[in-house]
């Protein structure tokens, strides 16, 4: 690994599967000093050729029972591994890491870089609320189409096509404008995070120079992302209706809705298989389709404990923006004329520009706290991965220049290569 956030793949080619290393397997045989040096002609390129210190700064090593002594007794076979704490030059030890640390990890970065990681956050969410608030006030404001399905039961079709086109026109644009300010965000945050790792501050600038020339390959595997996604929860109604339209709707209903679970099971499965995707294209710069398949390498007998992560992740996100919309969405219909009963009923029937600026202030506020949240936990994922699989930690280690990692012996390639 390099000393900048450009980090690559130890070992062949990401793609290699040949290349994935047992973490824990090296680390035992190269404490008990039992594993075979490699010559340095043969060390895989971007590993580091310092490996773990000796039993004294890492894990310890049985002692050997004193003649006449059974194992068990006291000066016999000690069966308990002695490991010395991970080193820890930035916001997380390096070592393989626990749920709350990953959590913790992102939460330390927010503390310990506020400032890019403030302005970061903060300017990407005022941009996507301004576009969201100027489009709504000035094309959207008036929701006659939504009053009138309020107040009318029978609605024609005509009437539901263009309450529905209005709303998803707005709506398309939000999630356009969403997109795109979380791909920057995503982007320069993930520079940030990797910088927090090695202890090292990062200014917005840095952050801006590391991540550009990737913003559009970034965008590109986004948007393919999202297609596979979205694509495989399609499908899976496709065969329901399918079969209405052939003259047997109870049938094709049926169909229908056991194929979107179906279809529902694979989105989910194909989102956390593609969760790593991006932090590897940024950190390793790899292309878009081999970040897919680095994610989907990553996460290769993992990916319970990966869904587990991404669902507590985004069920705190959802709480915090709950959180945050009740005060803003009361403020709002207070000082949009519909007062608090209106909001309760439902029936806020215009969107006046105080309502949308008090609403905006709220999304501002809550984007802010849960984009580094979850940019970093999906970061901290990614080097968690690698470091079970790669024994990341050794590359890590050396670039933060901890003492007994900074060696480099004449045979190993440059950093990153």
């Amino acid at each position: 690994m390099n000393e900048s956030p450009g980090w690559t793949s130890p070992g062949p080619s990401p793609s290699d599967p040949s290349g994935d290393r047992d973490r824990d397997q090296d680390r035992d045989q190269t404490a008990s000093g039992n594993a075979p040096k490699a010559p340095a002609q043969q060390q895989p390129t971007g590993w580091s050729a310092q490996q773990p210190p000796p039993a004294s700064q890492g894990w310890g090593v049985p002692g050997a029972p004193q003649p006449g002594q059974q194992p068990g007794q006291p000066g016999g076979w000690n069966t308990n591994w002695q490991q010395a704490p991970a080193a820890k030059p930035g916001v997380i030890p390096l070592r393989p890491l626990g749920v709350g640390e990953i959590l913790d990890g992102a939460v330390s970065t927010m503390r310990a870089h506020w400032r890019p990681v403030l302005g970061i956050a903060l300017g990407v969410a005022v941009v996507i609320q301004l576009v969201s608030t100027v489009v709504t006030g000035v094309w959207f404001r008036d929701n006659g189409s939504l009053e009138a399905l309020q107040n009318n039961p029978n609605p024609t079709t005509d009437e539901i096509l263009d309450a529905v086109n209005g709303t998803l026109s707005s709506q398309s644009i939000t999630l356009l404008a969403t997109m795109l300010g979380t791909v920057i965000a995503t982007a320069l945050l993930t520079i940030v995070v990797s910088r927090a790792v090695l202890g090292r501050p990062v200014s917005i600038g840095e952050a801006w120079r590391e991540a550009r020339p990737l913003l559009l390959r970034l965008l590109g595997l986004s948007f393919l992302v999202l297609l596979i996604v979205i694509g495989a929860l399609v499908l899976g109604f496709v065969p329901g209706l399918l079969l209405a339209a052939a003259g047997s709707p109870g049938s094709g209903a049926a169909l229908g809705l056991l194929g979107g679970l179906g279809g529902i099971v694979v989105a989910v499965w194909l989102w956390v298989r593609f969760a790593l995707s991006a932090p590897a294209l940024m950190l390793e710069r790899q292309g878009v389709i081999t970040s897919l398949r680095r994610s989907a390498k990553l996460v290769r007998g993992s990916w319970w404990r990966i869904f587990g992560i991404l669902a507590l992740t985004l069920i705190l996100v959802t709480v915090i923006e709950f959180i945050v919309s009740i005060p803003t969405a009361l403020l709002a219909a207070i000082v949009g004329g519909e007062g608090v009963g209106g909001l309760l009923t439902g029936e806020v029937t215009s969107f006046t520009w105080p309502y949308l600026i008090v609403i905006g202030i709220g999304a501002v506020i809550a984007a802010t706290i849960t984009l580094p949240l979850s940019a970093g936990v999906t970061a901290l994922l990614y080097i968690d991965r690698r470091i079970r699989r790669e024994a990341l930690d050794l590359e890590l280690a050396r670039a933060a220049g901890v003492p007994g990692y900074t060696t480099q012996q004449p045979g190993d390639s440059a950093p990153g290569s």
